[in-house]
């Protein structure tokens, strides 16, 4: 096993040099003049020239790389050209808000998902399956952005259930201890016994958790729902049933516990997938996250701050993928010994 993790592991170096090479292609080739973004369009040649010696973009490309991946290796993603702050220190407060609400995005997917792949599966050619299917045909056609605006229609504004946006009511005087605002409301709370805090952040995260989970949800539902079938089919399942075993431990302890091989693959793609495509769900709710924030760093040009943000984000999808590949490896001992 431990052979297995290291060789793994060994494959992320050149994956991450990889990775940061195209990032710095995507954003060094990319049209427009960060000075000129800057200084604005009445800068005269001078001022532009100053400012692109100071930034390092009159040095060869081949040389700005150079220095790109030194400061890489060191973690150092420079400073912002918009707001003059370090980037790692604004990654450092906007990505726990992307996390936290890929998590729950995530959390409600894959409950959901898979309870409603496994009553598809054992219901097969009923009303419950066609149902279930036909929802997630829908859950995966819908866009995001028009399921935010449906929800936020609904249950914002016409029922006042949920908040519009924002991760806690601003009335609120809320000082973050880890920017996991969960957590730190659940601090909040078991410190000072008030749980207003916790639950004005559990109300904050429903509605962009929903809107940004429906097609992880759909799509776990029907991997869930395909692969019980295929098990269900096995012989082994047939034996415990002609053993007389009762059916909802033959489904739940026999059957779903091989099921879900395929579907721990998906969930880590997907809670990837998450991680670097909330800008939608993250600028309609007001979410202050890494998406928008790299979003409005591309608009501006803000090369430190695109080349980190990406990086970090890259680099979390490739982490994540890792500990799939190491979960189904604990799962399925036959890949260690492929």
């Amino acid at each position: 096993m431990l052979k297995y993790v290291l060789k793994r592991v060994s494959l992320l170096i050149p994956t991450l040099i990889g990775v940061a090479t195209l990032v710095f292609a995507m954003v060094a080739l990319s049209p427009g003049d960060p000075a000129r973004v800057m200084l604005g369009e009445r800068a005269n040649k001078a001022q532009l020239e100053k400012l692109r010696s100071e930034l390092g973009l009159d040095r060869p490309l081949i040389e700005q790389y150079g220095i790109y991946m030194k400061n890489m290796a060191q973690f150092d993603f420079g400073e912002s050209i918009k707001t003059g702050r370090k980037v790692s220190e604004e990654i450092k407060e906007l990505y726990p808000a992307t996390i936290e609400l890929a998590f729950f995005a995530m959390l409600f997917a894959t409950t959901l998902g898979i309870i409603i792949g496994v009553l598809s599966a054992t219901r097969r050619n009923t009303w419950i399956d066609y149902t279930s299917m036909v929802g997630a045909l829908f859950g995966v056609s819908m866009p995001v952005f028009w399921l935010a605006l449906v929800l936020m229609m609904i249950f914002s504004v016409g029922l006042n259930w949920f908040p519009t946006g924002g991760r806690i009511n601003i009335r609120y005087y809320f000082e973050a201890i880890t920017n996991f605002y969960i957590l730190d409301t659940l601090i909040y709370w078991v410190r000072d016994g008030d749980p207003k805090f916790l639950i004005s952040s559990l109300k904050h995260m429903i509605l962009p958790a929903v809107a940004l989970g429906t097609i992880p949800l759909a799509i776990i539902a029907r991997v869930t729902r395909s692969s019980m079938l295929e098990v269900l089919k096995q012989d082994y399942v047939k034996t415990a049933r002609s053993a007389g075993i009762a059916e909802k431990r033959v489904v739940y302890r026999y059957a779903l516990k091989n099921a879900l091989l395929p579907v721990v693959t998906i969930i880590g793609l997907q809670f990837g997938l998450l991680l670097s495509g909330a800008i939608l769900t993250e600028t309609i709710f007001a979410w202050p996250g890494i998406g928008k924030w790299i979003y409005k760093a591309i608009e501006a040009r803000d090369y430190p701050a695109v080349q980190g943000g990406v990086l970090v984000i890259a680099t979390s999808f490739v982490l994540i993928n890792l500990v799939v590949d190491i979960l189904y490896s604990i799962v399925n001992p036959k890949i260690r010994l492929q």
